[in-house]
């Protein structure tokens, strides 16, 4: 035992390893979520048409975060009354009609092409099953409808409880998961907007950006 960790000091270990001028971060100092090590913007104007619509859209989906949060924030200061009612409603439908749809969008067009280049780029884990930034992107969709369904849950008992009590707590515990489902949703948008559209940009040819502009007719009967 006392040879093994006279011969494996881990701090020393760490310390002398080569990072080839990269930075290196720790798990208790890890990087700022909206400031990730690499950074792929691409101006606007420089996307191909199928790109844009999705930012497009995700300035709408922001503008409806926000009015929402907002919602949330009169909630817990002052309660549920039927205005905030029917903003949370408001927003509930538009998660169901405008969100879902263009996660679908991505999801059908955008990420299994582009799942399969980074592969063939190497941008992979060393798991047994290698994943890209797509498995992430699809699973912030899934845990995005996770919360989404608990917090719309939550907030309509809660709008329902006459005991001022218990309604009180469920409130404040459906805001808390609808501030979750704000931030993840922020988050979302961000590691698409900075990250994986610039990957597609840059790995993605004009060929298959036009190939994904033909299904956005054929299956959303969209023109771009």
């Amino acid at each position: 035992m006392n040879t093994v960790f006279s011969n494996s000091d881990y701090i020393k270990r760490n310390a002398d390893k080569e990072t080839n001028g990269q930075p290196e971060f720790s798990p208790m100092d890890p990087p700022d979520a909206y400031k990730p090590p690499s950074l792929l913007q691409v101006p606007y104007e420089e996307y191909y048409p199928f790109l844009k619509h999705l930012i497009d859209e995700h300035k709408i989906i922001l503008l409806e975060i926000h009015k929402f949060e907002s919602t949330l924030l009169e909630i817990r200061k002052e309660g549920i009354n039927k205005v905030r009612n029917k903003n949370l409603s408001d927003f509930f439908r538009f998660l169901d009609e405008v969100i879902v749809l263009h996660n679908l969008k991505e999801e059908r067009i955008l990420f299994p092409l582009l799942h399969d280049r980074l592969l063939d780029r190497g941008e992979k884990s060393n798991t047994a099953i290698p994943e890209t930034a797509i498995d992430m992107l699809e699973n912030d969709h899934i845990k995005i409808m996770q919360l989404a369904t608990l917090a719309f849950t939550l907030l309509g008992i809660a709008s329902r409880l006459t005991d001022p009590t218990s309604r009180a707590v469920l409130s404040d515990m459906a805001v808390g998961q609808g501030n979750s489902l704000v931030e993840l949703l922020r988050l979302h948008i961000f590691r698409e907007d900075n990250v994986v559209f610039g990957l597609a940009h840059k790995y993605l040819s004009k060929e298959e950006f036009t190939e994904m502009e033909l299904k956005m007719k054929k299956y959303f009967s969209i023109i771009l």
